[in-house]
């Protein structure tokens, strides 16, 4: 899989593509999304952006958002800075 996947109510991302938006291998990508230094936003278009979804993913001061839509297909990508909260595991 190298693209978003719909299943059920949520979505997959294959790690590849997180791999390359935060510059860091797979294998570290997982490790981070299973102990929490890695977390993930999904929200739900309403009104004319219905139908469409905001992935986001958060680590290590960055996120990385892609919109989606009912199939899966990226419609956009955006890479930005975050402030970390001091509460958060480095």
């Amino acid at each position: 899989m190298t693209r978003v996947e719909r299943e059920g109510d949520g979505f997959v991302v294959d790690a590849a593509i997180l791999s390359a938006a935060f510059g860091r291998p797979e294998p570290e990508i997982r490790a981070a999304m299973a102990d929490g230094r890695m977390t993930t936003r999904c929200e739900a278009g309403s009104g004319e952006d219905a139908g469409r979804w905001r992935l986001t993913f958060f680590h290590a001061g960055r996120a990385f958002r892609l919109t989606v839509d009912a199939e899966g297909q990226v419609l956009k990508r955006a890479i930005f800075d975050v402030p970390q909260s001091p509460f958060s595991i480095p």
